[in-house]
């Protein structure tokens, strides 16, 4: 495997950023190498999956390019106040990425996933644009999130609310993972989702609420609850379960 970290300047943020990119030794054909978009969380950079779990080892056995970007404390959102990640993520990074390295431009073999915020960003990123991704993962996602934003609910950071979402409620809005899987219901051809949580993580009420609208809604969603923390313990050993299960 190649591991590479990669700085290149954002027209889409102005200023200079990086991702981590974790390439196969193995030719990559004509199609190019199977590609899992790996989302870091809240207090984390696009090194953390790297430096805190064995990606890069449970990568190379199925022949996995991961790309790995890094977007601060955004939420994988267009700030109010700030930048906009979401633009970044979804329309200049997929761009530079297959520019640069050998990737599949085919959507049954495109995967993206992510941790807390990451399982967020992930989540969100599978719902809105469900024609890039067979599937999609979440690892204790912060996926009630909007639910957050409403005045008394919850313990989002005011600084980040207002940053972000100019002290708002974001409810209702593509913002919201729950609105989104319940506007997904009835969808032809929506990718594959895992949800897992720990029952001993603070954010597992809000996957379970996810998983619930998701019920309701007739989307099947492999789910997989169970003891743990949010901590990097939990997800090292559920990324392999995670890989295991892409299509």
């Amino acid at each position: 495997m190649s591991l590479i970290r990669h700085h290149f300047r954002s027209d889409v943020l102005s200023l200079s950023t990086s991702m981590s990119v974790i390439l196969p030794d193995a030719d990559p054909g004509p199609d190019g190498y199977a590609t899992l978009y790996l989302l870091h969380g809240l207090t984390d950079d696009d090194t953390a999956w790297v430096r805190y779990s064995g990606i890069e080892r449970y990568a190379a056995t199925r022949g996995l390019a991961v790309i790995m970007p890094q977007v601060h404390r955004s939420f994988y959102c267009d700030e109010a106040h700030g930048n906009r990640y979401w633009t970044f993520l979804t329309q200049e990074l997929p761009v530079l990425a297959h520019r640069t390295y050998p990737l599949t431009t085919h959507r049954a073999r495109t995967f993206v996933a992510g941790l807390s915020m990451g399982g967020y960003g992930a989540m969100k990123w599978a719902l809105r644009e469900p024609e890039r991704f067979a599937a999609a993962a979440s690892l204790s996602g912060a996926l009630g999130l909007a639910q957050r934003t409403t005045p008394g609910a919850g313990s989002l950071d005011p600084n980040l609310w207002d940053h972000i979402f100019d002290g708002r409620s974001v409810v209702g809005s593509d913002d919201d993972a729950i609105e989104l899987v319940r506007r997904a219901g009835g969808a032809a051809d929506l990718p594959k989702l895992y949800v897992c949580c720990g029952t001993d993580d603070a954010l597992f009420a809000e996957n379970d609420a996810f998983i619930q609208a998701a019920d309701q809604a007739g989307i099947a969603v492999t789910t997989a609850f169970g003891p743990g923390l949010h901590d990097w313990d939990y997800w090292d050993r559920k990324i392999t379960d995670v890989l295991a299960w892409l299509p």
